[in-house]
């Protein structure tokens, strides 16, 4: 009789196993995002919101297991042109698989932006497709011309806190003293910054 009850139990832990997958997968992401890549997504050309929403399904190709994703928020260009378009902006985590280095990652984010469309830069901060910026890979430094890591601007960028905050709230990156909360909670206010959630169903 014992052995039957097992026998259910374990049926049943395998049958919650196949509901609940992807879920606990997340929430198991969740619980080492110290130690997952942080990539901002951010898009002011052409369809912007289907730009991000396509983005993250082609990380999510490079990652080894499902994403992290924050909503998608619209901000306002920062150090842009005059005249550019608003953003919209993402950040999502994901668990590289073992081999990946942030050089070798770096290299597959630039290919991906430009199998968006992404053009050679013409005019500082101009308005793209689709931009991939590594914010941090675990808790690895770089200090070189082509990656620096974590991304040295990412701590004052209410683009990136705002939608990092959703996933990552109380991580601290390398080199910061304070979790994503409180960086977001600390910027001065500016109306003109303020962002604001989008819908994410693509219709």
């Amino acid at each position: 009789m014992r052995s039957k009850v097992q026998s259910l139990k374990a049926k049943v832990n395998r049958l919650q196993s196949t509901v609940h997958g992807p879920q606990s997968k997340v929430q198991s992401l969740k619980s080492e995002v110290g130690e997952l890549v942080i990539v901002a997504l951010g898009s002011n050309l052409g369809d912007s919101r289907g730009n991000i929403l396509r983005g993250m399904e082609r990380l999510e190709e490079l990652a080894d297991g499902p994403l992290l994703r924050s909503s998608l928020w619209k901000t306002a260009p920062v150090d842009c042109p005059p005249g550019s378009p608003p953003f919209v902006n993402a950040v999502v985590g994901l668990r590289p698989p073992a081999e990946e280095t942030p050089e070798s990652l770096l290299g597959k984010l630039q290919w991906l932006e430009k199998d968006f469309g992404r053009q050679a830069k013409k005019v500082m901060n101009e308005p793209r497709l689709l931009d991939l910026d590594m914010i941090a890979f675990g808790s690895e430094t770089r200090a070189g011309k082509e990656l620096r890591l974590p991304h040295p601007r990412a701590h004052q960028r209410v683009f990136v806190l705002q939608p990092l905050s959703e996933i990552a709230p109380d991580l601290i990156l390398p080199g910061q003293k304070k979790t994503v909360m409180q960086l977001l909670e600390e910027l001065p206010p500016t109306a003109a910054l303020t962002p604001r959630k989008l819908p994410a169903r693509l219709k």
